[in-house]
């Protein structure tokens, strides 16, 4: 039997600021409640940029439009009975457009909220991960990278 290969999980994740606060969700996990950026996995055939527009979207019915990258971030759970898992995090900041009356949240999704950094602050046993503190930090802290910082080679189908 040939051994599982191991892959990490890529994921984006939002921060979209707004008269000094920042649009959370609050998400159910299996820890229960919690509170993220808007947040998810990155999908074949997507870029970066195309996953995380799509992801706020999604989980906020908020438009958003990428202005750069705050940072690349790494974390492993540990999960009893394999190896864990290991997540690549790749964290944009940009302007986000009012929401959408029309559009439904992702199902896990119960709400949206505009949260100062000091409310966020505050709660760190509701974070869904220290990176939502982190990369708040990061970006608080003036942590910007030009889009194009990752480049995105497509490889069309093979002739």
């Amino acid at each position: 039997m040939k051994p599982e290969t191991w892959l990490p999980h890529v994921t984006v994740a939002a921060i979209v600021e707004r008269d000094g606060r920042f649009l959370v969700v609050e998400e159910h996990t299996a820890d229960g409640l919690r509170l993220n950026q808007p947040a998810g996995h990155l999908e074949a055939g997507e870029t970066l940029v195309e996953a995380v527009i799509r992801e706020t979207l999604e989980e906020t019915a908020h438009p958003f439009a990428p202005e750069a990258l705050v940072g690349l971030y790494m974390t492993h759970f540990e999960r009893p009975g394999n190896e864990g898992v290991t997540y690549l995090r790749f964290t944009y900041c940009g302007a986000g457009g009012g929401p959408d009356p029309e559009r439904a949240l992702d199902p896990d999704i119960v709400r949206t909220l505009w949260m100062s950094a000091d409310e966020l602050r505050a709660c760190p046993e509701r974070h869904r991960t220290p990176l939502v503190m982190q990369c708040l930090d990061d970006y608080l802290a003036g942590r910007r990278f030009p889009l194009d910082f990752v480049h995105t080679h497509s490889v069309g189908p093979k002739q």
